[in-house]
């Protein structure tokens, strides 16, 4: 491939894309504890940051790593944290707080077997539902997951363009095939890439309310130590941040975070189409497994099959209406999965077309191959 003279080609794993990718995004603040399949992404942070004039540090658990990056973003610094199945068990707790108090952030799990340690070398993708529910009470999420080296650096870029965008944590999820596949990918120059920025108050420090409503939903941030009145709670809080009682208070505000990710449906839900346009069956997958269902797909295509594959990056907000749209026009979607049937949970959940659903999942750390998706797009 000959380049231009603003491309580079480079040799990358997963991980390492993850971490140019945020680097790329403005990450300037890092807090984690080293954990197999994720390890990689925070030791390079250990050594990357500081040469950007960011900051790294290692916590003593991943408790305490989702809470310096609360702080970290509150402060005003573009913050994340990388972890794998265990310690985004204990994430879970802070990453509520992160919700309700709308502090953008980006988490990386490099999803691996479970439960408990479970499988630290193998992959997995049991997290997906963890992923949308593993912290309590009716909260809105974003989750994104990566299926190539390239998708690592891109996806990333667009986790923290969301996070600052939105107000809200954003979830990424790789998986350990991910994280450890190596790719040759073209980096764009940093004047191509797109950064979001989160919006600062245009009013004076004695107007300012933090939680207030607006045409976006998303209320305008300050930095702690800019002057503005920032209080901060994990409890349910009025425009100003105080606690509350006041019912119509209350659903207000839950109304309102829900409703700022409802708004942003289309800017927020990507899926990828392979060979759909004429497509009869097709494959629904993400992560890794959607590697195996492209090379299926295409060796279906070669025996004459009307194969295609829709691969989700966003998970959660699920993307409906794409998938929708191919439920209607299809007879056939296969969903393959490692783990008992998270997605196809939703896929099931959205299919009002009478569309055959077919799961097919593995749960003993091995990857689905092509060959096992294959048999399914010549049979059914």
């Amino acid at each position: 491939m000959e380049l231009n003279n603003t491309q580079k080609k480079v040799l990358l794993q997963g991980n390492e894309a993850i971490v140019a990718g945020a680097l790329a995004a403005g990450c300037r603040f890092f807090a984690g504890y080293p954990i197999t399949p994720a390890s990689e992404i925070s030791e390079i942070l250990s050594v990357k940051l500081p040469e950007f004039g960011g900051t790294f540090v290692q916590m003593e658990d991943e408790i305490a790593s989702m809470g310096a990056v609360l702080g970290a973003s509150l402060a005003g610094v573009k913050a994340m944290t990388a972890t794998s199945g265990p310690g985004f068990s204990l994430i879970q707790e802070n990453l509520g707080y992160g919700c309700i108090t709308e502090v953008p952030c980006v988490i990386v799990n490099v999803m691996r077997g479970g439960p408990s340690t479970g499988l630290p070398t193998s992959p997995a993708q049991g997290d997906v539902q963890m992923a949308r529910w593993g912290t309590h009470g009716d909260h809105p999420i974003i989750v994104l997951a990566v299926s190539s080296v390239a998708d690592c650096f891109s996806v990333t870029v667009r986790a923290f363009n969301l996070s600052e965008k939105y107000r809200t944590p954003v979830i990424i999820l790789s998986d350990e095939v991910v994280a450890h596949t190596r790719e040759s990918v073209i980096l764009p120059e940093p004047d191509q890439i797109r950064v979001f920025d989160r919006v600062k108050p245009d009013v004076p420090p004695e107007w300012y309310k933090p939680y207030a409503d607006n045409n976006r939903s998303v209320p305008d941030m300050s930095s702690l130590g800019d002057g503005y009145r920032h209080h901060v709670t994990g409890l349910v809080h009025d425009e100003k941040g105080f606690p509350t009682q006041n019912p119509q208070e209350i659903k207000q505000f839950l109304t309102r975070i829900h409703k700022k990710i409802s708004k942003g449906f289309q800017d927020i839900q990507i899926t990828k189409n392979h060979h759909m346009e004429d497509a009869e069956v097709f494959v629904i997958a993400y992560g890794s497994v959607a590697r195996s269902a492209l090379r299926a797909v295409r060796d279906a295509r070669k025996l004459g099959v009307k194969a295609g594959l829709v691969q989700l990056i966003t998970l959660f907000p699920f993307p409906r209406k794409a998938v929708d749209t191919y439920l209607r026009q299809c007879r056939v979607a296969i969903v393959p999965e490692m783990n008992m049937g998270q997605m196809s949970r939703e896929v099931g959940r959205v299919n009002q077309a009478g569309c055959r659903i077919v799961k097919h999942n593995r749960i003993d750390g091995q990857l689905i191959t092509p060959e096992e998706i294959l048999k399914h797009l010549t049979t059914v």
